[in-house]
């Protein structure tokens, strides 16, 4: 029973951690159809200023749910103003704007913090179940999956905001002749994006080492999990997340964390082999 625990709560912990890194670029690409290859180095950029807070001395939870957020939410509109906004519908230029601007942020922290490793403990100590060690960090960011998911949908599809994003990203021209700007709407989706990638980045470092390419590590996996969910944002966030979070821990348990990655991998190419569309092109028609 208690191996059967542990092996529960790490793929739980595996689902919420492929949420968490997904939820941004889901309403980047899925949303506004902006293909953000510097997706993952916002995510890097959560994680160094959660670092910096707290060595500040901020506390640790506020730094990570709501400092690195607006901060890193603060630079995608910034982004969004200076450069996405000119490249709307013109997707490999989008590609290339926005490769160059991982590499500029890449150069730029390293300038700052240099390219040594760094990082914060975890707030949150581990305990033991049987003869099994287990995180108790984890617990915290399944917990937070769990809330973002939940407030996701609530605003989608719940509020009058949600309901207007989704129609200007849909008909833009139709949103303005009522009388939105969609240019605004844009960049409060923009800016929401990148807020959800700090706060994914910022969440996660205390879980690794922290160096200014970090972001690579994470962007494949987002891309991989939003296009296999498809056109539905949260019914395909859950869906493929869940999935692939499942793959992966079964082949690490069976294997090697190694093998669970390889494996998360496989999975992605045969689904999308089968289900070109993603998960809700097949299923969950409708859904948000």
């Amino acid at each position: 029973m208690d191996l059967v625990f542990v092996i529960i709560v790490e793929m739980l912990y595996a689902v919420a951690s492929l949420v968490l890194i997904s939820a941004g670029l889901a309403i980047v690409f899925g949303m506004m159809k902006v293909i953000n290859l510097a997706h993952g180095e916002f995510m890097m950029m959560g994680g160094y200023v959660t670092i910096t807070a707290v060595t500040l001395g901020a506390n640790i939870f506020l730094a990570m749910l709501v400092i690195a957020p607006v901060v890193v939410g603060l630079i995608g509109l910034v982004v969004e103003r200076l450069v996405i906004r000119h490249l709307y519908g013109r997707l490999v230029d989008t590609m290339l704007a926005t490769w160059g601007l991982s590499l500029f942020f890449i150069g730029l922290v390293t300038m700052i913090f240099g390219n040594t490793t760094t990082g914060i403990s975890t707030p949150i100590s581990g305990f033991t179940v049987g003869n099994y060690q287990v995180n108790g960090y984890n617990f915290f960011i399944i917990l937070v999956a769990i809330v973002l998911l939940g407030l996701m949908f609530a605003v989608l599809k719940g509020t009058r905001l949600g309901l207007i994003a989704r129609g200007a990203m849909q008909l833009p021209d139709m949103a303005a002749a009522l009388g939105y700007s969609p240019e605004r709407i844009y960049m409060a989706t923009f800016f929401c994006g990148s807020a959800l990638s700090g706060l994914a980045g910022a969440i996660l470092a205390p879980l690794v080492g922290l160096v200014p390419t970090s972001g690579g590590a994470y962007i494949a996996k987002a891309f991989i999990t939003v296009i296999a969910g498809g056109p539905s944002l949260i019914a395909g966030l859950m869906a493929s997340s869940g999935l692939f979070g499942f793959i992966s821990q079964i082949f690490t348990f069976a294997v090697s964390p190694v093998m669970g990655e390889v494996a998360l991998l496989v999975a992605a190419v045969v689904l999308l082999r089968l289900l070109p569309q993603g998960v809700t092109g097949k299923f969950f028609k409708g859904r948000v």
